[in-house]
């Protein structure tokens, strides 16, 4: 006999509340007509205590819920679902790597709440995805080794099927973004995102971002804390999750949502994403509005001084508490390759201008609340101290010789930043005596 097959129509969306370590009952989630609506449980609208998912898209109020224009599922319910990455590992779990034999290169037409329902339940965030209003049945394997989790990911790369092992191994980090491998592990009081080399990879992409995460660190910016381990003979970079607070009873989840969602953009929408625009949202909508769009300012100026052009919505990112948005620490700072000396960031800037340039940074500077001496004042400080702490960062890192060369040449300081300061000596004085002390290796 062959079992009925799963239906993706319906799923039920548990939440964690503030302070919570076990979830509740939110409401249901209906696909139709290509869209996925949501309408709070009556129960859950009873709670005095029952917060919005998020405002505006999703009141506490009875019925089917609209979508927000543009959009074909809510914003926020998005931002739990899993990326490139966590898809490939639930297509490999469903189809037994044949799929990837086939074509490798276009993603199957699953329905997107079978993405929700088939991944780990311990997503980002503080939602989860079941198929039941009444029980919830956590999706979360036991922990798994670092030399597991490495097999495991390559074997998807590969397009080969998981062992039973191999795919618990796995699965448990399948809710999670982004297109690179990576998994959840615990150890302990904390818990991390591991993040692994790719088979494709030319130059240690893993080693680059613990390179750029601890200079934004020593820069100032407020970042996720990272690690680098090894196991099976590669560098795996953890990263600690702020999403995540360790109680006496268990584990509480922080609600986050997405620049993207603040934006009321989904990705089909994304190059429209503007950090003018975010920082409008800032302003009205956070808590110390003026110190969060210092600290998004700087975290600009420095993902143009590192090379991280990769700063698309999704890689920003508030915790939302039912009322108000507070900025999340930075995370995924990663330096990307670059094939010429131009470049541009993946979300605009200034006006309609993403270009790669302190320049573009310095004329934006007004809509952060930063006076123009003060961006000046930040741009210079942040590339004394990449001179600074590059030698001694890259020797944390056991960066090699071969790829400090490419960072230092092609990602950090890139010449490019410089074009457009006109004028300002300052700042390409100590922009070209940072270089110098990345390049000759004597720091400043």
């Amino acid at each position: 006999m062959s079992s009925k097959p799963p239906t993706y129509d319906e799923a039920f969306v548990w939440v964690w509340l503030p302070g919570a370590t076990e979830p509740i009952i939110a409401g249901r989630l209906y696909a139709h007509d290509g869209l996925v609506t949501f309408n709070y449980g009556q129960s859950y609208l009873e709670r005095p205590e029952a917060i919005p998912l998020y405002l505006p898209e999703l009141p506490l109020q009875p019925g089917e819920l609209p979508l927000l224009t543009g959009l074909t599922m809510p914003g926020c319910i998005r931002d739990a679902a899993p990326d490139a990455w966590g898809r490939r590992v639930i297509l490999n779990r469903m189809l037994g790597g044949r799929y990837f034999r086939i074509n490798k290169f276009f993603s199957l037409n699953l329905p997107e709440l079978a993405f929700l329902l088939e991944s780990g339940s311990d997503r980002i965030g503080g939602l989860d995805f079941q198929r039941s209003p009444s029980v919830y049945e956590p999706r979360s394997p036991a922990n798994a080794s670092l030399e597991e989790l490495i097999e495991s990911a390559q074997r998807v790369e590969q397009g080969i099927p998981l062992s039973p092992e191999l795919d618990q191994a796995l699965y448990h980090g399948s809710s999670i973004g982004g297109a690179r491998p990576k998994a959840l592990i615990e150890d302990g009081p904390v818990k991390y995102v591991a993040k692994f080399s790719s088979s494709s990879d030319t130059y240690s992409v893993v080693k680059g971002e613990f390179v750029a995460m601890r200079l934004a660190s020593l820069c100032g910016i407020r970042t996720a804390p990272v690690s680098l381990v090894h196991a099976s003979g590669k560098d795996v970079l953890l990263v600690e999750r702020f999403d995540r607070v360790k109680a006496d009873d268990g584990w509480q989840r922080k609600l986050m949502v997405s620049a993207l969602t603040m934006l009321g953009l989904d990705e089909m929408m994304a190059r429209y994403a503007s950090y003018q625009d975010l920082a409008e949202i800032i302003r009205y909508r956070f808590t110390d509005p003026s110190a969060s769009l210092r600290e998004l300012f700087a975290r600009i100026v420095f993902n143009i001084l590192c090379g991280n052009t990769d700063d698309h919505a999704r890689n920003h990112a508030a915790f939302w508490d039912g009322e108000m948005l507070t900025l999340t620490p930075a995370y995924d700072i990663c330096p990307q390759g670059r094939t010429g000396q131009e470049a541009s960031q993946a979300m605009l800037i200034a006006g309609q201008d993403r270009s790669s340039r302190l320049a573009t940074c310095l004329e934006a500077a007004r809509h952060f609340l930063v006076a123009d001496d003060e961006a000046i004042a930040i741009v210079g400080a942040q590339l004394c101290c990449i001179g600074e702490h590059w030698d001694a960062v890259c020797d944390e890192a056991a960066l090699s010789q071969t790829d400090r060369n490419l960072f230092s040449v092609r990602q950090f300081l890139n010449p490019y930043c410089l074009e457009g300061l006109g004028e300002n000596s300052v700042l390409k004085e100590t922009f070209l005596a940072a270089r110098n002390a990345l390049t000759s290796g004597d720091g400043l």
